[in-house]
């Protein structure tokens, strides 16, 4: 019979350990040793299988349509205190069915391209405030461009008050719901410590500070839900009002409970993970004249082919989520192993992305590899580029917002480059891979220098 996948024998608090201090390092050596699948431990979890090949992955992504794991229950212990029971991430089965249909229609490309201008608008704004002549930390800058847009596209919030409200708490209540002294404790103590009402008095509990900080965000939610459901804007093109609008095939529309969830859903998975993807493209770019000089004369000549090139490079060399992991519900024969009911089994991202029969030399940032067939590549290169190229995950689950993301990506890059000529600090060479919450982020958030540009090309 088969046995399930190997992996280290080291303690699962070893192994715990090393996954939060350098997760790549421990990736990488436990693929080296033990092959395209393996698995590791984690305190407080089911042992988890990694799958590091695109072909492998396509088996576990199959699993979304035959029942045969979840991907919901696997992130509801971490979600659900903040994005609440309704949520996209933490659902599975047909109340996912339905949110996904629900959700899909206001996140879809044709929907959300005439949020160019305004995303234009807000990131020229954010410019102009951005230090020049001196070190600064990117990814800061990005959140707060990523942030407006979830407040005004998505929420569909103008009243100045409420915005300012908003943009003050909502980055706070990220914070500390995704820090170690919240995620990493046991469930059902962190439910019990939330509901206790001695010890919500406690302020510098992290239990505290989150439920202090979502009540503070729900009300001004429900708040700004009820009020547009009383007074629907005519025309409004907003994510919340066309949720608001939305019926599902019973003819029902979403609760407001519902809705909120959503709402939260698309900020914590929309404004971080997007932000995190620009900080890396620049940090990407700024270390490689050669692509930072053909982008800018791409983009100087009205294309933009190698832009989206050099996007999907940045992603696929520095992925921000680096699994999609599913809970099994029966045993799965994969790999010439077989991994038992109750364990985890995730496609590895952030290994798959650095597959080298899909990815020849995947240490060089080569945007080319996402042009069409052509400069040394066939369609052959071109298809397994493609099938392997995994950052908004894969399967039913896809990231129903990365239409979203990459329109935002698309905008962004284009006006920092041209507004300013960016570079490296003096003597930093690339950075370090910092695991904070479920993403990978850069370890000194992407520290850059801005010079403005003397000649600002034409829009």
């Amino acid at each position: 019979m088969p046995s399930p996948p190997p992996g280290p024998r080291k303690s699962v608090f070893r192994q715990t350990y090393r996954f939060l201090r350098d997760p790549m390092g421990l990736f990488g050596e436990t693929a080296r040793r033990h092959g395209p699948i393996f698995t590791l431990r984690y305190l407080g979890f089911p042992p988890e299988v990694y799958i590091t090949t695109a072909e492998l992955a396509e088996r576990v992504y199959a699993l979304d349509g035959d029942g045969g794991g979840r991907a919901g229950q696997v992130r509801k212990d971490f979600m659900e205190p903040v994005v609440g029971r309704h949520s996209l991430l933490s659902l599975d089965g047909e109340p996912w069915r339905r949110h996904r249909k629900l959700l899909s229609p206001p996140l879809h490309g044709r929907a959300i391209s005439g949020y160019r201008d305004e995303i234009t608008r807000i990131t020229l704004r954010a410019l102009d405030t951005w230090p020049t002549d001196e070190p600064f930390r990117l990814r800061d800058r990005m959140q707060e461009i990523t942030l407006e847009v979830i407040i005004r596209l998505v929420f569909g919030i103008n009243d100045a008050a409420r915005f300012g409200r908003l943009r003050t708490l909502l980055p706070r209540l990220i914070d500390e719901s995704g820090s170690s002294q919240f995620m990493m404790l046991p469930v059902g103590l962190r439910e019990r410590m939330t509901a206790s009402p001695l010890l919500r008095r406690v302020p510098y509990l992290a239990t505290t500070r989150v439920a202090v900080l979502r009540e503070a965000v729900d009300a001004l939610l429900h708040d700004e839900i009820s009020q547009r459901r009383a007074a629907p804007v005519e025309g409004a093109t907003d994510v919340l009002s066309r949720l608001l609008a939305a019926r599902d095939a019973d003819g029902e529309p979403m609760t407001d409970q519902e809705i909120r969830d959503e709402l939260i859903t698309m900020l914590l998975a929309g404004h971080e993970t997007t932000a995190t993807g620009l900080a890396w493209t620049f940090e990407r770019l700024v270390r490689d004249s050669r692509v930072l000089d053909r982008l800018r004369a791409d983009l100087a000549a009205g294309g933009d082919e190698y832009l989206d090139a050099v996007i999907k490079e940045a992603l696929r060399s520095r992925p921000v989520v680096y699994e999609a992991p599913r809970l099994l519900d029966r045993p799965l024969a994969i790999g010439g192993h077989e991994i038992p009911a109750g364990w985890y089994v995730a496609p590895l991202i952030a290994l798959i992305h650095r597959d080298p029969t899909a990815f020849p030399d995947p240490d060089e940032f080569r945007p080319e590899r996402f042009l069409p067939a052509g400069e040394g590549r066939d369609e052959e290169a071109a298809e397994r580029a493609r099938r392997s190229w995994m950052p908004f995950g894969g399967g039913r689950r896809y990231c129903v917002g990365a239409q979203l993301a990459l329109l935002e990506m698309r905008v962004i890059i284009r006006e920092v480059l041209n507004r300013f000529d960016l570079e490296a600090p003096a003597g930093a060479g690339p950075e370090a891979v910092l695991l904070k919450s479920v993403t990978l982020m850069p370890g000194d958030r992407a520290r850059v220098i801005a010079r403005a540009r003397t000649a600002v090309p034409a829009r």
